[in-house]
This record gives structure tokens, C-alpha cells and sequence, in this order.
């Protein structure tokens, strides 16, 4: 059948095919596959002259108990688990590798890793780690600390991460809040005037409400 695997006696048609000196695409249009895949399985079994049906069957087997993925484990799981949060992070605005090196982290045993260990567990270049950090620091999530001398450098979550990073989003909403006011003042009477008040508005709503929950798990960190 198309798409399915070679079996034996594919293989078997095959080999009498290059011995009555067939093109490659007669002999797969004859066992009704794509000429690639005939093209394929010779080229990797020994070529048009040495090619064996019954060992191009067994390597063939080698190859996909080689290749085949090994039973999942708790580790697994963990990692599965890494990716599907690093997703979630993407899925709201977080650029891809900043996501990936914070999920490392929150799902480490003391959630802080150095380079190094970053790099192993993602599989990327040392450069891919650094820019993510940065990028990460600067959005207050994630920090560097050497806790010794001469010991690697290892970057951190801290407790009170969330509590920062919402601190900067209410700086955030009184800015913009600021502004449309201003706008909405000099427009006044306008369209655009009552555009940017509803704008001014609604940004100092979100900052207050952001304000108080701030303030709420600023002192629960504190109590801890």
C-alpha cells in the first residue's frame, strides 16, 4: 500500500527488478510507490549492485529500533511540561527562548540554574542563554548572582519576582494614564478629547487595581 512500509516481498520485487534491468521509477510504479522510495531504499542497502532484499529488510528493522524513542519518564514528563509552559508564556507576548529559560528555571529545584546547565538542557549556544537572560532581567523576572567567589555565575527567581514585574506594569499604566490625560486636555470638547479621556481612564482603573494587588503580595513576601 502507498505510504506504508516496505515489506520483504517489496523488497523482494525490487531485487528482481534490477536484476531484469528495470528503471527505478518501472520498479515503483509496478509495486505502486513513490520512484523516492525506491530510489531511497536502494541507495541505502548496497546500491543497484549489491543490493540484498533479506538484509535490506533486517537493517532496515535495525534502523527504526535505533531511532525508535525510549519509554517516557518522570523526566520526561517534566519536560514535556517545560515545553507546554514555555508555549503558554509565547502564546501571551514572551519571545520564544526568554520563555524556554524561564520555564528551565521555575521548574528547577531552587529555581536557579547557571549557563552552563541552561545550555545542556536546552540544547543551545551559551550566546542564545546570555541574550536571554538579558532580555529577562530586564523585565525584572530573572537576576544574576554569584554567591561565592570564583563559583559560577547562576541567574535566579526570586520569591518576589511577580511582585516586581507587576511594580513595573503599574508604572506602566500611570504613564500612559498621564499622557492621555494630557492629550485629552488640550482636545478637549473633541472626538479625539474624549478618545484619549476613556484611554486615560481605563489605564488608571487597570494601574490602581494592579497597585493593590501589588501591595497585597508585597507584604505576604515580607511576612515570609
Amino acid at each position: 500500500m502507498p505510504g506504508s512500509r516496505l515489506t520483504l516481498t517489496d523488497r523482494e520485487s525490487i531485487a528482481e527488478g534490477l536484476v531484469a534491468g528495470l528503471g527505478y521509477a518501472e520498479i515503483a510504479r509496478r509495486l505502486a510507490r513513490p520512484t523516492s522510495t525506491v530510489t531511497r531504499e536502494i541507495a541505502r542497502n548496497g546500491g543497484p549492485s549489491g543490493y540484498r532484499p533479506s538484509a535490506a529488510d533486517v537493517a532496515t528493522r535495525n534502523r527504526a529500533r535505533r531511532l525508535a524513542p525510549p519509554a517516557p519518564g518522570p523526566g520526561d514528563a517534566i519536560g514535556a511540561f517545560e515545553d507546554r509552559f514555555a508555549a503558554v508564556m509565547v502564546a501571551t507576548g514572551l519571545a520564544r527562548m526568554p520563555a524556554r529559560v524561564l520555564a528551565c528555571l521555575l521548574t528547577s529545584e531552587g529555581a536557579t540554574l547557571s549557563a552552563a546547565e541552561l545550555v545542556r538542557r536546552l540544547r543551545v549556544s551559551p550566546a542564545s542563554v546570555s541574550k536571554a537572560v538579558a532580555y529577562l532581567e530586564r523585565l525584572e523576572l530573572v537576576r544574576r548572582d554569584r554567591a561565592a567567589a570564583g563559583r559560577r555565575e547562576r541567574y535566579v527567581v526570586d520569591d518576589d519576582a511577580w511582585y516586581r514585574a507587576s511594580a513595573r506594569e503599574v508604572e506602566v499604566c500611570t504613564t500612559w494614564a498621564n499622557a492621555a490625560r494630557e492629550g485629552a486636555g488640550l482636545l478637549d470638547g473633541t472626538p479625539a478629547g474624549d478618545r484619549l479621556d476613556a484611554m486615560g481612564r481605563y489605564f488608571d482603573h487597570v494601574g490602581r487595581d494592579l497597585a493593590r494587588a501589588a501591595e497585597h503580595w508585597r507584604g505576604v513576601f515580607t511576612a515570609q
